[in-house]
């Protein structure tokens, strides 16, 4: 397969997965015409909830009949996944020409392969310059190869906590280490700050962007939400309050997530967002693999009458909110988990609680992925636990009655496996 074969090539252009720093890419985009300075960009930073926000700000710019280029990571299920232009995920032949010009004009000079991945993105937005582009950033911001913009037109953060510590230095592993590496950096333009888990962190972000120059938007003091009996919650900012139903995606987090992307485009006044574009695309937002609620396939049939669903939550951020949802349903909650070696999978797995059973997977094709076997050592001290090599096993061995629900959770790698599968 050509895509797959490019893909490969790529991978072997630098000896690190990932090396935070921005020479590379930049001195790549410079060969390619500085793709990146042609944008209008909206970029997305922050631990947990930026796939979620993004989705609700693309389902109400869809309403509005704006059209986005969006570039995510990592992907579930393909690779295609990153790269949406015009709404559309890109094809394997676009996506291999796309490809194929950055492997020419880098000429097998060092670059990482989100490096190449990232270049591409910007590169195939010249196609499409006249849309609005959401860009997410990840990791630690400050060193992410998306970090190469001179202007845009919002930074979003999302909430911040701890997760991908061993890349950052031993005695530094810190929250307000997390906060510095992914707000220092953080254009001029305007910047939204969702709710966080705590007073502390808002200070602290508050802290890091105190020089910045930027209109700031805080979560309770700028903007807010309430919610509403009859399955609405009320939205209030200085552009005044709008009564939306709630989202088709489950959890109280998504309310958040949904509040943070209509800050985001009110404060756009160019934009030019309707309240009815808002209410529309509220209810119509999906995200794949996040509470997201499976109701047929290969393995929904394992399960049969019973609830099933994936979530690809993999830090004690993602696990804390999650367990919030879990504990508003009154029912027997059977979790199967896999997670990758660099968690936190202690403080992960300590958020969930009155658990009926806990069964631990491998995940395959990902040699940075714990063993199950390994996982269930861990979690010994938690009753019920038992290890089975494969998600289908593992849905086999759980005796499920009725009304129990069964969550597959851990890992987004875990949740593409689920999907192929399925």
């Amino acid at each position: 397969m050509k895509l797959q074969r490019i893909l490969n090539r790529l991978q072997k252009l630098h000896p690190k997965e990932i090396d935070l720093s921005l020479d590379r890419i930049k001195n790549l985009c410079k060969k390619l015409g500085n793709p990146q300075d042609q944008i209008k960009c909206v970029q997305v930073c922050g631990t947990n909830g930026k796939g979620s926000t993004i989705s609700f700000l693309r389902s109400i710019l869809r309403e509005a009949s704006i059209k986005c280029n969006v570039y995510t990571s990592p992907h579930v299920k393909s690779i295609n996944e990153r790269f949406v232009y015009n709404d559309e995920m890109i094809s394997d032949n676009d996506l291999s020409d796309l490809l194929s010009k950055i492997e020419e004009v880098n000429n097998n000079q060092p670059l990482t392969y989100f490096e190449a991945l990232t270049a591409a993105f910007f590169y195939g937005c010249k196609k499409y310059r006249k849309n609005l582009v959401i860009a997410e950033f990840g990791l630690f911001g400050r060193g992410d190869a998306v970090n190469i913009l001179k202007k845009n037109l919002c930074n979003v953060v999302t909430s911040c906590s701890e997760d991908h510590l061993d890349w950052l230095p031993k005695n530094d592993r810190t929250i307000e280490r997390i906060i510095f590496e992914k707000t220092s950096s953080l254009l001029n333009s305007n910047i939204v700050v969702a709710k966080q888990n705590s007073s502390e962190i808002v200070e602290c972000i508050k802290k890091n962007i105190s020089d910045n120059s930027a209109n700031k938007y805080f979560f309770n003091e700028n903007y807010n939400f309430v919610l509403k009996e009859n399955n609405f919650f009320y939205y209030e900012d200085k552009y005044g309050g709008l009564k939306i139903p709630k989202p088709k995606l489950n959890g109280q987090f998504q309310l958040e997530n949904a509040a943070t992307a209509i800050a985001t485009l009110r404060i756009l006044e160019d934009i030019k967002i309707k309240d009815q574009h808002i209410i529309n695309g509220v209810q119509k937002a999906s995200h794949i693999a996040r509470l997201q609620e499976i109701k047929s396939g290969k393995l929904k049939n394992l399960v049969k009458n019973n609830r099933l669903i994936l979530d690809s939550s993999h830090n004690p951020g993602g696990a804390k909110v999650l367990n919030e949802y879990l504990q508003t349903l009154d029912c027997n909650k059977h979790v199967i988990i896999g997670m990758m070696a660099n968690k936190n999978h202690e403080e992960y797995i300590s958020y969930f609680k009155n658990i009926s059973s806990l069964t631990t997977v491998d995940i395959p094709n990902q040699p940075n992925a714990i063993s199950g076997k390994e996982l269930r050592e861990k979690f010994k001290d938690i009753p019920n636990v038992i290890y089975k090599e494969s998600i289908q096993k593992a849905i086999q061995s759980i005796n499920l009655k009725e009304n129990d629900l069964l969550l597959i959770t851990g890992s987004l790698y875990l949740s593409g496996e689920f999907l192929n599968i399925n």
